[in-house]
């Protein structure tokens, strides 16, 4: 059953989806043409029209478009219509609405406003001198020899700096040196560690080992993504080759 609201708009309430129907022991789809068929008749016994003063008229998109619409007024950001009617572009959803671009940033500035208020004012006050450094010097401190790290701001290091075991370390290519000396290194003092019968050194010096050549695995998956194909020169035989003309002597 379809109901008419006081804006004009369609609302299914029939707890039965309107777009299958039992055909036997079969749900199928309605096909697009009857449910056009089911609106008109609907539209038409409410007596609703247009400007022109014909009944009025809707189609299965056109709720799509209310759907956006009435969502958008109502505070949905944009970019989250966006990706509820799966449009790819932000810009096919924002003509896709019946609203001026003015409302909808109006009411992308209340959702904003409504959610800020659920939030201590004092993240939203102007930092410091002192914060903006300190958050600056947040980032220069993450720059370390085989890499940065991706630790998050106001976070402390895990692993007391051990870098090599770090999940957060991103290996910077140009180090891939480095690194074979730190597996050279590490190979070298697992041997001595043998030698000298200082298992507890082995296992952990073993943990540092594996984190290495991981680490070298993601420098090689890398590369083998950024690597350049070359297809070579492009040939056409099936081209009649041109002679120029001699120039007269």
């Amino acid at each position: 059953m379809l109901m008419v609201t006081h804006r004009g708009a369609l609302h299914q309430v029939d707890p039965v989806p309107a777009t299958r129907r039992h055909v036997g022991t079969e749900n199928r789809p309605v096909a697009a043409p009857a449910i056009r068929k089911l609106l008109d008749a609907a539209l038409t016994a409410t007596g609703l029209t247009g400007t022109d003063g014909q009944p009025l008229r809707f189609v299965p998109h056109d709720f799509r478009r209310i759907f956006i619409t009435d969502a958008i007024m109502n505070g949905m950001p944009p970019h989250i219509a966006q990706l509820v009617v799966g449009h790819a572009n932000i810009n096919t959803t924002m003509g896709y609405k019946a609203v001026y671009p003015e409302e909808a940033i109006n009411g992308h500035r209340a959702f904003i406003t409504r959610r800020r208020a659920l939030r201590p004012s004092e993240e939203y006050r102007t930092p410091t001198d002192e914060e903006w450094q300190e958050f600056l010097g947040h980032f220069e401190r993450r720059k370390v020899a085989l890499g940065d790290c991706g630790r998050a701001y106001g976070t402390n290091c895990i692993h007391e700096h051990a870098c090599i075991r770090c999940a957060l370390l991103r290996p910077d290519p140009a180090q891939r040196h480095r690194l074979l000396q730190v597996q050279e290194n590490l190979l070298a003092r697992i041997d001595e560690a043998k030698r000298e019968g200082w298992l507890g050194e082995v296992q952990g010096l073993g943990v540092s080992l594996a984190a290495a050549k991981t680490k070298l695995t993601q420098l090689d998956d890398l590369a083998a993504r950024r690597s350049t194909i070359h297809l070579g020169m492009p040939g056409f035989p099936g081209v009649a080759s041109h002679t120029l003309p001699r120039n007269p002597r």
